[in-house]
C-alpha cells in the first residue's frame, strides 16, 4: 500500500489554488480540471483540493489573517531543499507561518494555508 493523494476541503477555491500554485509552487496536474476539484503533483503523491458544498461553505467564517484551526487532528507535511528559504517565499506571498525549528538535522516550520489549516515545511 501507498498513499496516493491527500485531499482538502476549501471553502474559497480561488484563494486555496494560487495559494498551493503560486506561493508553495505545486504544479495542477490536468488544467482542464472542474472549478470545485483541483489536483496537484506534490512529488509522489497528489494533494487536491476540493470544494466544500455551498450549504456547508456557508456556515464557516475565514477570517483575515486566518484563524489556526483548532478542530482538526490533521498536519501534512511538504519537504523542501532549503526550509529557510520557502519559510522566506512564503512569508513574501503573504503565507501566515511560524518560527524554523531544529531537531538535531530536521529542520522544519508549520505555516497556516489561507483557511487556517495547518501544514508543514521540512527539510527531507
Amino acid at each position: 500500500m501507498k498513499l496516493g493523494q491527500v485531499m482538502v476541503f476549501a471553502k474559497d477555491m480561488a484563494k486555496m489554488c494560487a495559494f498551493y500554485r503560486d506561493a508553495l509552487g505545486l504544479q495542477p496536474v490536468d488544467e482542464s480540471q472542474p472549478a470545485e476539484w483541483v489536483r496537484f503533483d506534490a512529488g509522489g503523491a497528489l494533494f487536491a483540493l476540493h470544494a466544500l458544498p455551498a450549504a456547508t461553505a456557508k456556515k464557516i467564517s475565514i477570517t483575515d489573517p486566518p484563524r489556526r484551526r483548532a478542530d482538526t487532528a490533521i498536519k501534512y507535511t511538504f519537504h523542501v531543499a532549503d526550509v529557510a528559504a520557502m519559510r522566506e517565499r512564503l512569508l513574501d506571498q503573504g503565507g501566515h507561518m511560524f518560527d524554523l525549528k531544529h531537531f538535531g538535522d530536521l529542520t522544519l516550520c508549520d505555516g497556516m494555508d489561507p483557511e487556517g489549516n495547518v501544514f508543514q515545511i521540512a527539510n527531507g
